[in-house]
């Protein structure tokens, strides 16, 4: 079966065989803790704990507390029902504290409103935006971001140096982005105002097809980057915003590469090889292009083969060893994953601990845990 007809096939980014259980996982109010697999002796996790004070640690795709869902409207029932057992940012900034975590991207979702869950599709866009319902959605979720901010729960970190500050303050950095472009309605005088409310990176597609490019788990319209697609990647470039290409389809993530000066994101995302396919997997081909180009890979722990944190730590040594470890972050997706292995950020240092163990070096972790972000977001402040 050609790769095109098996997105086709399931719709929203699916596992084979996973369609069956995926709305009813959803709305779960907290699935149990996935297992480890894994031991650490006191020792190791105490070396986990002093790397995470010694290096800033930061998510560079994360939905903590799902703060995308609040005051949401016109949601299907089965998404009014993952609404209601959203909101819990306290209780996600309190584990960023006790797992020792610098800083998170909190990520605002695009297109929320018309998105559906499923058993059968998973994920896909139901129905189109009304006139500007995109736009008014984005601004309700950026403003109950913000409002995190404004109450201290975190430390809005608007360039790579806020790092500092945040972590001087002992309270969780947070980076502003969005995922999905869809507000953007195509327009570049929006990337203007959501640079001055603090927007950093924007994931350019969601699960919905839009006016820069085709999301990679549906059929083609574009067959690249929108002619708005690529006015949109220059502006970000002026600007200074990071682009996170996850869920583009190949033609338009690579035609992104061509077009920006600067290095992009694939903020969570894994590699498909003869072995491992998956449609929100992208190929060896594009994710070297994108490394060559000094871009960052967020290692990003899906439920997809991978049944417990330690084979999470493998996907992130196949990545260190695929791309160099120049290239490769954090991006556990936490908060609105499918069946994430690492869904708490207190097991951050047995995290850290079992890479260590696994020979990663001293430096090589730094430049996992945050260095290689903060690298990149630095090269895209103007």
């Amino acid at each position: 079966m050609n790769r095109m007809t098996r997105r086709a096939l399931v719709g929203g980014g699916l596992a084979a065989g996973a369609g069956a259980a995926y709305g009813a996982y959803w709305l779960r109010a907290r699935p149990a803790p996935p297992p480890m697999g894994f031991e650490v002796t006191a020792e190791e996790r105490a070396h986990g704990v002093a790397l995470l004070e010694k290096y800033p640690a930061i998510d560079i795709h994360a939905h903590p507390g799902r703060t995308f869902a609040r005051d949401a409207s016109g949601l299907p029932a089965l998404l009014r029902v993952y609404q209601a057992q959203s909101g819990f940012e306290g209780r996600a900034i309190a584990d960023m504290r006790k797992g020792g975590l610098a800083a998170a991207c909190f990520a605002a979702v695009s297109d929320f409103n018309v998105l559906a869950l499923s058993n059968q599709t998973g994920i896909t866009a139901r129905r189109a935006f009304g006139e500007g319902e995109a736009w008014a959605s984005y601004k309700i979720q950026i403003g109950n971001l913000k409002k995190l901010a404004a109450r201290n729960s975190v430390t809005e970190m608007l360039s790579s140096e806020s790092i500092e500050a945040a972590r001087q303050s002992r309270t969780p950095g947070a980076i502003w982005t969005v995922e999905g472009g869809d507000f953007l309605e195509g327009s570049i005088e929006r990337l203007n105002e959501a640079y001055q409310d603090g927007v950093r990176s924007i994931t350019l597609v969601h699960y919905r097809t839009n006016e820069i490019a085709d999301a990679m788990t549906n059929v083609p319209l574009h067959n690249g980057l929108t002619l708005q697609g690529d006015a949109i990647v220059r502006e970000m470039n002026r600007l200074g915003m990071m682009i996170d290409l996850s869920h583009m389809s190949e033609a338009g993530a690579f035609r992104a590469l061509e077009v920006s000066t600067r290095p992009v994101l694939f903020s969570h995302t894994h590699i498909s090889t003869a072995h491992s396919y998956h449609p929100r997997f992208i190929s060896l081909e594009l994710a070297k292009a994108g490394a060559e180009a000094g871009g960052v890979f967020g290692a990003w722990p899906a439920g997809i083969e991978i049944q417990d944190m330690a084979g999470f730590a493998d996907r992130i040594i196949e990545l260190v060893d695929l791309l160099g470890s120049k290239h490769v972050g954090l991006g556990t997706d936490i908060d609105a994953n499918y069946k994430p292995v690492f869904d708490d950020y207190r097991r951050l240092p047995d995290l850290v601990a079992l890479l260590s163990r696994k020979g990663m070096t001293e430096v090589e972790l730094a430049a996992f845990l945050g260095g290689n972000f903060l690298r990149v977001w630095a090269m895209h402040e103007v």
